[in-house]
């Protein structure tokens, strides 16, 4: 079984073996989570994507009340509906529970795919805005993922003030 870590590691070891010939490393650690929770990119998408989606997700709400209300219904009115009735009942509700069902995953495949796109361009900005960071402060190395990062290391907020800049 391969370890996530042992890539990180072997780049941080490459990163290290110059300190052993006498030559000085400059490592930077960048907290991803942290930059696509609070990068201006990042939240500007998140809100596009819920203006985008919000009147599905209300529809899809109102449907879900609304067949809460069809089977609470069913429950308490089956033993004195007919037969009959109690049939068409049942069949309206498993109609508008199938109709749910093919909305609700269709909404998710679409806001999945639109998330993944949203979150390519917030991805190509923030990359950009590491590498000029990397550049104007000559970091050898920038690490994304980590086990442990000191604190020292930690060059997240000045990519994101780069972002910001680079809006």
């Amino acid at each position: 079984m391969k370890s996530k870590a042992f890539p990180v590691l072997l780049v941080a070891l490459c990163g290290l073996f110059p300190v052993a010939a006498g030559a000085q490393s400059k490592i930077g650690f960048v907290d991803s989570d942290r930059l696509m929770r609070e990068a201006g990119p990042a939240v500007v998408a998140q809100q596009r994507l819920e203006k985008e989606f919000e009147s599905r997700d209300q529809e899809l709400q109102r449907m879900a009340s609304q067949l809460q209300t069809m089977q609470e219904d069913l429950e308490r009115n089956a033993l004195t509906m007919g037969e009959s009735q109690r049939r068409e009942k049942e069949r309206t509700f498993n109609d508008l529970n199938r109709e749910f069902q093919r909305k609700q995953r269709e909404f998710r495949e679409d806001l999945n795919q639109r998330r993944n796109e949203e979150l390519a361009a917030v991805l190509d900005r923030a990359n950009a805005a590491i590498k000029k960071v990397a550049e104007a402060d000559k970091y050898d190395v920038i690490l994304q993922e980590a086990v442990y990062a000191s604190p020292g290391i930690d060059i997240t907020e000045k990519v994101l003030k780069a972002l910001e800049r680079g809006r």
